[in-house]
């Protein structure tokens, strides 16, 4: 295949938000160097971009702009694909008995779209019913937050949520709704500021249809304090 068709068919998917897995591709190489090697090496690329474009980094509002970034991107923005950073989500058991749904709504999400690695922005909605354990409320917003700190595509993010809290809690009882802004549509090429995106998830219970239901109904009512 051609460069300019090969170029043409990466561009087709990008616009077309398609992802290749449900997991984050990763080389076997990924963590070979250290975090303070890879800034070095993004503050390098970074800085060679700006200047590509024509920037002044001598100017004392951007010569510490590629340092910047760099850190931004190892320790921040794309911190969740260190296995390290990964939230501890210790299990208790469910000494109560409380046997209906759990669900923690209006998670905020901030991510990274890996197709121009602009801001995707929003809400997950999450929930599951215990089988014998319960989880820290808190662990649930932290497990977001890591699997969302990567280049992602939004359906992935929604699966990858499931998935780490059904095998948190040993149950296929899980459940994930994400409603979120991406910029790579509302600021560039169709460039439509009003579309959102909402993902989901079901797994177990959750494929019921009055089940899926009552989740869906709780996720809509009003919490404003």
């Amino acid at each position: 295949m051609k460069f300019d068709e090969k170029l043409e068919e990466f561009e087709s998917l990008g616009d077309n938000h398609v992802g290749s897995s449900s997991d984050t591709p990763m080389r076997e190489d990924a963590f070979k160097l250290t975090n303070e090697e890879k800034i070095d090496i993004i503050k390098d690329d970074v800085q060679h971009i700006l200047e590509t474009l024509g920037l002044d980094l001598t100017d004392d509002s951007l010569k510490g702009t590629p340092n910047r970034v760099a850190k931004m991107f190892v320790k921040e923005l794309f911190g969740g694909l260190n296995p390290d950073r990964k939230p501890s989500a210790s299990t208790f058991e469910n000494k109560y008995q409380y046997g209906e749904m759990l669900v923690e709504k209006n998670i905020t999400v901030y991510s990274t779209c890996e197709h121009h690695l602009l801001p995707i922005v929003g809400k997950a909605h999450v929930a599951y019913i215990s089988n014998g354990t319960v989880v820290g409320l808190s662990k649930m917003n932290r497990i977001v937050d890591y699997y969302a700190k990567r280049p992602q595509v939004q359906e992935r993010l929604t699966i990858q949520i499931v998935k780490e809290l059904q095998d948190v809690l040993n149950t296929k009882d899980v459940a994930c709704v994400i409603d979120a802004k991406h910029l790579c549509v509302n600021s560039r090429g169709i460039r439509d500021t009003e579309s959102s995106t909402i993902t989901s998830e079901f797994g177990g219970k959750f494929k019921d249809k009055e089940t899926k239901r009552e989740f869906l109904d709780y996720i809509k009512m009003d919490t404003s304090f």
